[in-house]
């Protein structure tokens, strides 16, 4: 011990600094995170803005499609016309035309509109018959193959509103636009007001957009998605039924058994880079292999459903493997030091950890495929019209069909506005099943999520 004091410390040069109060450098560390945040929340601000709007022109322009105007008239369905030999056989009754029906729904329009009190302004009054869809003749010869008992009466129809008149009642149409249309004039659209007023002309929804075929460009007004709905269903199922056993199977060999060498790594590098590839180079491979060399038929389901395959193939693989790999290490290690042998370890603990993340992973590939445009092109289903469902199963997989997105790039491409209104209205069903198949790979995420 020693009674000698210590030197007082030097002093340390300029104001003495406080933990409590932040120095320069500190100030200026916080000011530009707080910049950084502000900049984040304007990027998802913008990010949202865009998307709120691009969701306010899809509704906007797509929801008119779900909606369509219709005309009810009665119309008298003479025998000499329709029936000539009083047979009432449908065998006999077909030889009447389209063309022999048309006067006579000419005729009973004439008639119903002139009961109702309204002046038709054309020195031909069957040129009224214009508001009408071109599709109505076909309408009532089919009502009346399908009921010979019905010649001879006069029957109530709802025939479709031609398509300007269509747009005019959704405001797509106006009078100005009619100048030089070929199609209707000015006066029609009188006649619909009064029609309108009368009670024999009334816009209601249209259930046909959703369940109905395609058209020819000459009925839009009938045109609909539902065909391609069901084209699309039959691709999906290819895809489904080929690309998550594949997939899956390709996954677990390579990450869990197959030995890391340069042909492995080599495969690997080849799967990263077929996920990267356009899809129209998969259309292109489809149509060589599937078409020209295996002779699939065009524009079937089958063929749709085998080149989306193999685009969807490298997402799949990529998804499930990166969910093997977050796995952790320890429980393949604890069912190896029980006794388990690799494949046991693999399928009985590893696989069904991992399949929160393997379901998802095929279900967002499966969506991804569902909103696919290009690879179609070349396999010939857009311009293909599909007017007819299909006959069954197997009708569904080989028979020519169109998808939802074909169908949506075919609409979008044909010159009538009604057409261009029906395109936005596919987009708006194509969205909602993409929705719901994202939220189908988040429900069954959650579902079998499993933490350790």
């Amino acid at each position: 011990m020693t009674d000698a004091t210590h030197p007082a410390a030097a002093p340390r040069p300029g104001r003495a600094s406080s933990i409590l109060e932040q120095d320069a450098r500190t100030k200026k560390r916080n000011a530009a995170e707080a910049r950084f945040k502000i900049y984040g929340i304007a990027a998802i601000g913008v990010g949202l803005f865009f998307l709120v709007v691009l969701l306010f022109a899809i509704v906007r322009n797509g929801i008119p499609a779900f909606t369509q105007t219709f005309i009810e008239v009665e119309i008298a369905l003479p025998a000499d016309r329709l029936d000539p030999d009083g047979n009432r056989n449908p065998e006999e009754m077909k030889k009447v035309s389209t063309f022999g029906y048309k006067p006579v729904i000419e005729a009973g329009l004439v008639q119903a509109i002139e009961a109702a009190g309204i002046e038709i302004p054309f020195e031909d009054k069957d040129d009224v018959a214009d508001i009408l869809s071109a599709a109505a003749p076909a309408q009532v010869r089919d009502m009346v193959l399908a009921n010979p008992d019905l010649v001879g009466e006069t029957v109530a129809f709802r025939f479709l509103a031609s398509s300007r008149v269509d747009g005019y009642m959704k405001g797509r149409v106006t009078r100005d636009s009619l100048v030089r249309d070929k199609n209707l004039d000015a006066e029609h659209l009188d006649v619909a007001d009064a029609m309108a007023e009368a009670g024999m002309l009334e816009r209601t929804f249209n259930w046909s957009f959703i369940l109905g075929a395609d058209a020819s460009e000459s009925r839009p007004e009938q045109a609909g998605i539902g065909v391609a709905m069901i084209g699309s269903f039959f691709m999906m199922l290819v895809v489904l039924a080929l690309a998550l056993p594949i997939g899956v199977a390709a996954s677990i060999y390579l990450e869990e058994f197959a030995p890391k060498n340069r042909w492995t790594d080599l495969i690997e590098v080849n799967i990263s880079n077929l996920a990267a590839v356009p899809s129209i180079v998969f259309g292109i491979l489809g149509l060589a292999v599937f078409i020209q060399i295996a002779y699939l038929p065009q524009s079937a389901p089958l063929v749709g459903g085998l080149v989306l395959t193999l685009m969807t193939l490298p997402t799949v693989i990529i998804s499930t493997r990166a969910s093997l790999k977050a796995v952790p290490p320890s429980i393949r290690d604890a069912a190896l030091g029980v006794g388990a042998s690799k494949m046991q370890a693999t399928f009985h603990h590893v696989l069904p950890l991992a399949m929160p993340g393997i379901l998802t992973g095929t279900i967002i590939g499966l969506a991804q495929a569902l909103g696919e445009t290009a690879p179609l092109l070349l396999i010939g289903m857009v311009g293909y019209i599909a007017s007819n469902y299909p006959d069954g199963i197997a009708s569904g997989f080989m028979d020519p069909n169109s998808a939802m997105p074909a169908q949506i790039y075919e609409w979008a491409k044909r010159a009538d506005p009604a057409y261009y209104e029906r395109a936005w209205g596919g987009i708006i069903i194509l969205l909602l099943f993409l929705m719901t198949m994202n939220i189908i790979a988040i429900i069954l995420r959650r579902r079998f999520e499993r933490r350790w």
